[in-house]
């Protein structure tokens, strides 16, 4: 059962989906609607999974769940990474690798591997004020207080002097 994301409840659980690119206008208008699509039909044991989603920056897939009213099962997340998976291969695009981090530099977001980025503190292009991503958050409460933090604030900070 698909719901406005900002309309669900702050425990609803979340997962992030990061792009290792951004997302052209068609892109993004064509992404709504098959998540729409998705999201409208996504159950769990026969039973509609209340459900939002945004797309932040062009390039963040945030898929939440209202969890009190009907739990994700098994088979109900796998049928969201499936779905995930699809629209890596039509659009050419990385959305599973955990492996890379997202950070502001001004006003782009830059992607890089966890590698890169542990180079990049090394040299001090980076900062503890640097503004990551931190998409390991679970729940919209602290997807709204903790996803976009500054370095020192998330897991990132181990890569910091």
């Amino acid at each position: 059962m698909l719901v406005d994301f900002n309309q669900l409840p702050d425990e609803s659980r979340v997962w992030i989906y990061q792009a290792n690119r951004s997302f052209s206008e068609d892109e993004l208008k064509e992404i709504k609607s098959k998540l729409e699509t998705f999201i409208t039909s996504w159950t769990a044991h026969g039973k509609d999974l209340q459900s939002g989603f945004k797309i932040v920056y062009k390039r963040f897939i945030v898929l939440a769940l209202n969890q009190i009213l009907n739990a994700a099962t098994g088979c109900s997340i796998d049928a969201s990474v499936h779905f995930i998976q699809e629209l890596e291969k039509a659009y050419n695009v990385d959305l599973m690798d955990k492996m890379n981090v997202s950070f502001k530099q001004g006003e782009f977001v830059a992607y890089k591997s966890l590698v890169d980025f542990k180079k990049m503190a090394k040299n001090n292009s980076v900062s503890k004020n640097t503004i990551v991503f931190n998409n390991l958050v679970t729940n919209i409460a602290e997807f709204n207080e903790n996803w976009e933090v500054p370095a020192k604030d998330s897991w990132h900070s181990r890569f910091l002097k």
